[in-house]
Order: C-alpha cells, then structure tokens, then sequence
C-alpha cells in the first residue's frame, strides 16, 4: 500500500476558486477529486493502488455529509496516524461572489432556484470553523484565475522543503492594500513617472521607466537598506516557522515605481539564495478569468518568476 505522501482539503466559500485551485494542483501533478463524501476518505487513503502521489481533495457546503466539526475531527485523525495532512480555505468577500456568479451566469450550489444572495446567505458562517483551523487561508476577493494559480504554484511546488515560499509582488495604493500581505513597503517617496508625457503609457519594466526612477537622490540609499532589512527579516520568519511570506510595493497606480523596485528586489534576493515569486497585481497587460468562473472575463496581472 503506497499511502499520498501530502494531502490537502481544500475548501471555502461556493465561487471563491475551489474549482481553480483543484486544476492548478492537477497541472503541479497531484492527484485531485472533488465533492468526496466525508466518510470515504479513509477508504481513498487506505487505497492498495495508490502510487504515493500528493492529494489534494475539494469539499464545501454542497458535499454530502458536510459538516465543518466532523471535517476537523477527520483531519485530526488522519495526522495522528502519521498523514502528512493540511488544510487549504478559500475565502471571498460576498460582494465579490455574487458578481462571480452574476457574470457567469452560474447557480449558486444552495440556491439552485432562488437568487444567488439566498445562497450565500445561506453558506453563511457554515464554515467558519474551518476558516479558523485552516493551515492557509488565501482570500480571492481581488484575485483572478491567473494570480491564484501563482499563488498555488509558489506554496504547493514540490522541492521547496522546510524554506519558506517567498512572494514579492507590486501594487497600486488607488485600488487598495493587497490582503495577506506580510510587509507591505510604500515606494511613493520615488519621483513618478507618471508625469512624464513619455514615460507615462510605459511600466516599470521598461528600462528607460527604471533609469528615470534611479535618477531619484534618495535611491541607492533606499534600496540597499530595504534590501538589507529584507536579508535580515526573512532568515528570522524562516526560524519562526513561517511557511509563506509576501512583501509587497505599494507607489500611487501599481504601474512604474512598485513594478520596478519589485523586480529589483526580487534579484537581489534570487542573488542572496532565495527563490521569490514575482507577481504584479495592479499591471494590467492582458485578460484572465477571475477565480470563481473557470477563466472568463477579467482583467489581470502579469506575474513572473525570478
């Protein structure tokens, strides 16, 4: 008998990208299922046939026998027998999940024939209590299909052991501080290409935005002591056991400044041994899905690895 040597419950609320993250586990190699009653878990982990893949297996409030009590005492007992056995939620806010739907036109799963706010309404707190225990929760309210499935890759890729999966991303003040960041750091301080004419319809890509963001007195200075604060925080979240950390740059759009100082940073961390994930959250550059609708409809980031 060839027991998973990983096994993940991935949950949340109906639309906030249950569907996604299974398809993103499936490309990284895991062997995924969704909706499995409660009661057959065992009898899937116990399989003589398994060949030792990484599982991950999707729950919510449509599956049968759901309840979130059962569920943690299921996982509990999984871990004492010596799974390795985590706890995956997906949050969004329910604005953003009646939007979801109303765009794709789907039912919500417990309101099949009554509008969606029933259905959300109806979820409620149900499964608060595994928002609770969760071992990560990644909130998808401003997220689309692309920027989660980043967001999975860089946690859940094999090989990254006991060192924490580190993202760095960029953002845009005017549409809000990015959740579940660790350290967010305001580079508004920077002169701003945004005013001028030819740099504007450029991103903090372009080599020409970076000179002229280098050309600011205070930028050397800055950046050798973010740098060296980054070098000093990231061993000690290590040693803390964290597992994932994100830094995030903030300017006014999320298009020059923070674009430019995220991938700055991201090098000189890739030089100093760590393995960061890139992502710019506010640089819009072509369409992706959100993650409730199967990859329709929305605009969003490009990320990047360093």
């Amino acid at each position: 008998m060839t027991a998973p040597d990983r096994f993940l419950l991935v949950t949340g609320l109906s639309g906030a990208g249950k569907s996604t993250a299974l398809k993103t586990f499936e490309d990284l190699g895991w062997e995924t299922i969704d909706n499995l009653p409660i009661r057959l878990l065992d009898r899937l982990l116990d399989n003589p046939e398994g060949d030792g893949r990484p599982l991950a297996v999707g729950i919510d409030g449509r599956t049968r026998d759901f309840d979130a009590g059962r569920i943690l005492a299921k996982l509990e007992g999984l871990r004492s027998q010596g799974h390795h056995a985590e706890l995956l939620f997906l949050d969004c806010a329910a604005r953003e999940l009646e939007r979801r739907y109303s765009e794709t036109r789907r039912r919500h799963p417990l309101a099949l024939d009554r509008p969606v706010a029933d259905g959300i309404a109806r979820e409620g707190d149900l499964p608060d209590p595994l928002r609770a225990s969760a071992d990560l929760v990644i909130d998808t309210t401003d997220a689309n299909t692309n920027s989660l499935q980043q967001m999975l890759r860089a946690r859940f890729a094999e090989g990254v052991g006991g060192v924490p999966t580190l993202s760095i991303m960029s953002f845009g003040f005017s549409r809000g501080l990015p959740r579940g960041a660790d350290l967010v750091l305001d580079v508004r301080f920077l002169r701003n290409p945004h005013w001028d004419d030819t740099l504007r319809p450029l991103t903090g890509l372009d080599d020409s935005v970076g000179a002229f963001i280098a050309a600011d007195p205070a930028y050397e200075e800055a950046m050798t002591r973010i740098g060296d604060l980054l070098l000093m925080l990231l061993p000690r979240y290590r040693a803390e056991g964290k597992s994932y950390i994100t830094v995030a740059f903030g300017c006014t759009g999320g298009k020059h400044r923070s674009v430019h100082v995220a991938e700055r940073m991201g090098r000189l961390l890739h030089a100093a041994g760590f393995s960061p994930t890139i992502a710019h959250r506010d640089l819009v550059t072509q369409k992706h899905g959100t993650p409730g609708d199967d990859g329709k409809g929305r605009q969003g980031s490009k990320a990047s690895g360093v």
